[in-house]
């Protein structure tokens, strides 16, 4: 059974025009969250992916369908009942928002002295959580007084306070620096794999979830045009929009303006030669080449690792004659995909 299960979830907001029709936020969504998943929602701004969190923890009631966390139901269910439920759910945002009149231990504690937990508890947890963060040295600090990826450890150790079994992030990188936002995911991952907490992660950064994701649902315009295992939308995304957002971490096909340039700078046929895991090796695809006679060179593309599993594509610039290339492409296409596309 799913930990999160969302059906037919629809979100519509009041226009703000006179007699105008609902803004349709969320529109029809269906999607499963195992336990232990760490679950990417990617989506451009306005996509809905923001509002499908909300949803989730009960911060906003669903205009229709159904969303279920941990067997129960949230459509309906009274406040006093949600808040049990959110104390399962933990959340990290995009500006912190943290207390900056408490310190580093206040703050983390802050969720603990809400759900009245004892003191000798709440200690004993915070400085367990502090410590994982690799903040224990910062417990009397000021949040003013921390860079920004110090400010999201504190967010994360605050989020985990409760030992949710849910943890959700919105946008938590997005106000980071590149080498900070490696580290904050390289925690989260620790998370997920030492805690075994499910996240869902929102995000509108391909490398974030290509980094730390197992499963993904690309957003559009409300709706999820695309989901599954992070490897195979990567690796053969299906839906334009999942197209736009892999082509900003991956090298695929050159664009017919690349390929003009292309042209311009190596002579032969251009042709891209599609690997994914299990496939032929590009070792065997050059040997094979290079036996035949072919002279060839990389000229676009790459290969990509997705959690130990390989994908990519290499564009190659071939001189030989055209039957010997011909034939060669006949046997390297028995066991990878190829597109001449010049």
């Amino acid at each position: 059974m799913p930990l999160v299960s969302l059906r037919n979830v629809t979100k519509a907001y009041p226009s703000s025009e006179k007699n105008g029709k609902p803004i349709l936020a969320i529109d029809d969504v269906s999607i499963d969250i195992d336990a232990g998943d760490v679950y990417g929602i990617i989506g451009y701004s306005g996509a809905g992916k923001s509002t499908l969190v909300r949803l989730v923890n009960a911060l906003e009631p669903v205009t229709s369908g159904s969303v279920v966390v941990d067997g129960r139901e949230l459509a309906g269910m009274p406040e006093r009942e949600l808040r049990g439920v959110r104390l399962g759910i933990g959340m990290i945002f995009q500006q912190f928002n943290l207390f900056n009149s408490k310190t580093v231990w206040r703050n983390v504690a802050y969720p603990l002295t809400v759900a009245g937990v004892s003191k000798e508890k709440t200690r004993a947890r915070v400085d367990e959580l502090l410590d994982f963060v690799g903040l224990a040295d910062k417990a009397r600090s000021y949040p003013d007084q921390l860079s920004g990826g110090q400010k999201q450890r504190v967010g994360i150790a605050r989020a985990l306070a409760t030992e949710p079994r849910i943890l959700l992030a919105d946008e938590a990188t997005s106000a980071l620096d590149p080498e900070t936002t490696q580290e904050v995911l390289a925690l989260l991952k620790r998370v997920n794999e030492e805690f075994g907490v499910t996240m869902i992660v929102i995000t509108h950064e391909m490398d974030v979830i290509q980094t730390i994701a197992t499963k993904v649902a690309v957003m559009d315009g409300g709706r999820v045009v695309e989901n599954g295992d992070v490897f195979d939308v990567f690796s053969d995304p299906q839906n334009p929009s999942s197209r736009r957002f892999v082509s900003t971490v991956v090298k695929g096909v050159p664009s017919p303006a690349e390929l003009a340039v292309l042209r311009e700078r190596h002579e032969g046929r251009i042709v891209t030669v599609s690997f994914r895991d299990g496939d032929a090796s590009q070792a065997s695809v050059f040997l094979d080449l290079a036996e035949a006679g072919i002279a060839f060179e990389l000229v676009f593309g790459g290969i990509n690792d997705i959690q130990g599993r390989a994908f990519g594509h290499l564009t190659l610039a071939l001189r030989g004659a055209d039957a010997v290339i011909d034939a060669a492409l006949g046997r390297i296409r028995s066991h990878v995909d190829v597109t001449e596309v010049a």
